[in-house]
Parts: C-alpha cells; structure tokens; sequence
C-alpha cells in the first residue's frame, strides 16, 4: 500500500505540529534590568559597563550584538577566538550558567548564574549599557 502525501497536506501537518510544540513550551518571562544590575554586581569585580574600560574581563558595555571575542584591546583565549558565538539573549544565559560549558576552555572562572530568572535579568540589565 502506497501512502500519498500531498506538498499543502505535509506543510498543513508541520504548521499544527509547530504551533502544538510551540504552545507547550512555557516562554521565558522578559528580564527586568534593575534586577540584573544587582545579579551584575557579581560580575563586576572583573567586568565594567563602561564603553572601552577593560579590567580582569573585558569592558561588557554594547556586548548584546556583538560577536565574541571582538573587544579591541583584550586579550582573548584561543577558546574564545575560535568560539564563533554572538551574544545574544541564549548565549549570554547559557554562558553564565555554565562558562567552560559552552566555551571550554574560557579563562573565566566565576561561579555560575544558575537561575533562569537571574540571566533574563542579567540579560536585560546588559541590553541597557549599550557602548557609546
């Protein structure tokens, strides 16, 4: 027995496939900058906001957008380099829940940003000092 699937039958299927997936994952609740600028505090022993201003880390002012490893004046490791990343809302949550999970090899070695709730918040905060 042959089955036949027409081209608007299969993509029928897809769409009520993806809107079903779609529905039953919960979405992650937007991030609220005044409390990532609190959740930031851990990470501003080695990291400044301030366009240009490297310390341990690199400066992380306009890092939402940017491709990793591209701060002029800092020296990266290899792992970093070759890592490809662009920072964005997932990379930077996935990154500062687990830094040499997604990057093995980074020179960063702070605790981990375990709660969900903390990266979005972190996330926001970072979106708010865009370099200038």
């Amino acid at each position: 027995m042959m089955i036949r699937i027409s081209i608007a039958g299969a993509a029928m299927a897809v769409a009520t496939l993806g809107a079903a997936a779609a529905t039953a994952l919960p979405l992650a609740p937007p991030g609220d900058a005044a409390k990532g600028k609190t959740v930031f505090a851990r990470c501003a022993a080695c990291h400044s906001v301030v366009p240009g201003k490297k310390g341990i880390g690199p400066s992380l002012a306009g890092v939402v957008g940017r491709p990793a490893a591209a701060m002029p004046g800092y020296s990266y490791s290899a792992a970093f380099k070759n890592s490809k990343l662009v920072w964005n809302d997932a990379t930077i949550a996935r990154f500062v829940a687990g830094p040499s999970k997604l990057v093995p090899g980074t020179k960063m070695m702070a605790p981990p940003v375990t709660k969900p709730e903390d990266q979005a918040n972190l996330v926001a905060y970072l979106k708010t000092v865009g370099s200038k």
